[in-house]
């Protein structure tokens, strides 16, 4: 007899797993700087649009492949077409390069909750806390392993007792905080500067290059191309609204990365004297400049202990779905159970991780094409192999297996009410989008 699949026992918890997959790191760290390097609130508009076209139109396609095989992204894109099976494998590979990192950074958040809660958060400020920590390779072992125990506690519960139970709880609460702490930020002195940026959209700022950061932005934040809104898609309801819950996920996911932005940006205006260059870190925003404004707060102790406490359940949310779809895949190939094949993907990731934590120590020396070991497993999962990823979905739901296939199983619970719009973006514009990325990531466009 065949074992009866695990699923999400409510849309409501299907719609907050996937909201809280899509809202991360991305969302927290990421879209503010890029905000303010790419014209603020010229950014922000494009960004929206994106997401409500081609970010709609790419999520409910994977959902819809999930929901209607039935399987994990392996076996889901075998069984559309027999010749676009290696493609399962391409998408499979996304979350095995991005959990092993992303841990090591979720490990990194763990650290800085630890400063603040020790009253010890004035040490993070200082020059050279950030590189001294990351330097030495214990501490951030230690705290991969940590955090990596916690996000397999989660799966090795299962679905509904686990990732529906938990997302039920971290989603509402990661909205309350950073509502509390963006109204916060607006009331510092000098933040309005920083508001008027972000809010503001001033055509002086847009270029192609805008468009571009904002389509890339888009792709890392919902989860697309990963093999995880395949995998959500398998464990949903054919009674719940697929169109319906993508725009609910969309909701989430865009409100998260726009309260991030007011939380952050005029947070570092008020503390930079108004200059935008000082978003423009990557890592060292969220680990070297935020502490800084932090210690400059009346009260910075406790704001940067919440801070750090919802960047890490923001990550949280987000690696439990990653190790989630590499756990689905093992145990539906090799028929292993939940729990030994996440104690599998949590051992083999720690060892992976560990290669990203040696990279800023003992193997600092070693680079691939001019990148340490971590930023180089970003940038060949990100801007490489998932554009790929998507673009080859498209051409495979486009003109292969036709908008039918994923039209059909969203009309089984709804109308399709965005049929048009889907049809033409998957079809012409997302292939296009696709290219543009991948082209300009290669070329190091932006």
């Amino acid at each position: 007899m065949k074992q009866k699949k695990e699923g999400f026992g409510s849309k409501i918890g299907f719609v907050l797993a996937a909201a809280g997959s899509a809202v991360g790191l991305g969302n927290i760290w990421r879209f503010p700087y890029l905000a303010a390097q790419y014209g603020g609130g010229i950014f922000l508009l494009v960004y929206i649009i994106l997401a409500v076209t081609f970010g709609f139109s790419l999520m409910i396609t994977e959902i819809a492949i999930g929901r209607k095989t039935g399987k994990s992204v392996i076996g889901a894109y075998a069984d559309i077409s027999k010749k676009f099976k290696p493609l399962g494998f391409i998408a499979a590979s996304v979350p095995v390069i991005i959990f092993s990192y992303y841990c090591v950074i979720g490990g990194w958040v763990l650290k800085y909750f630890t400063v603040y809660v020790s009253d010890i958060g004035s040490d993070a400020a200082t020059n050279g806390f950030f590189d001294s920590f990351i330097g030495h390779s214990g501490q951030p072992t230690l705290f991969l392993g940590i955090y990596l125990i916690l996000t397999a506690a989660v799966v090795m519960l299962g679905v509904e007792k686990g990732i529906e139970k938990v997302s039920k709880i971290l989603m509402p609460v990661l909205v309350v905080m950073t509502i509390g702490i963006s109204i916060y930020s607006i009331t510092l002195d000098g933040a309005m500067a920083g508001v008027k940026y972000y809010l503001m959209p001033d055509i002086k700022n847009f270029s192609v290059k805008t468009i571009v950061a904002a389509m890339g932005q888009l792709f890392y934040s919902m989860s697309l191309a990963m093999g995880i809104m395949v995998t959500y898609g398998s464990y949903m309801r054919k009674e719940d609204n697929i169109e319906e819950s993508v725009r609910y996920i969309e909701v989430f996911d865009t409100a998260i990365a726009f309260l991030s932005g007011l939380m952050i940006v005029p947070a570092v205006f008020a503390f930079s004297g108004g200059d935008p260059s000082a978003l423009n870190q990557g890592p060292g925003l969220m680990f070297v400049t935020l502490p800084k404004v932090f210690l400059s707060m009346r009260g910075g102790r406790i704001i940067g202990m919440i801070f750090f406490v919802l960047v890490a359940l923001a990550a949280l949310t987000s690696s439990i779905s990653l190790m989630e779809t590499i756990v689905s895949v093992i145990m539906e190939k090799w028929k292993v159970k939940r729990i030994p094949a996440c104690i599998i993907v949590a051992g083999f990731s720690f060892v992976f991780g560990m290669f990203s934590v040696l990279g800023y120590s003992d193997l600092s020396h070693v680079t691939i094409f001019g990148r340490q070991i971590l930023d180089f497993l970003d940038f060949l999962s990100n801007n490489i192999i998932m554009p790929i990823v998507a673009l080859l979905t498209c051409i495979l739901i486009g003109y292969i297996a036709k908008p039918s296939f994923v039209e059909d199983e969203v009309k089984l619970s709804s109308e399709f009410k965005s049929k048009k719009l889907y049809e033409v973006m998957i079809k012409y514009v997302c292939p296009v989008c696709m290219l543009i990325i991948f082209i300009s990531s290669v070329v190091g466009y932006v």
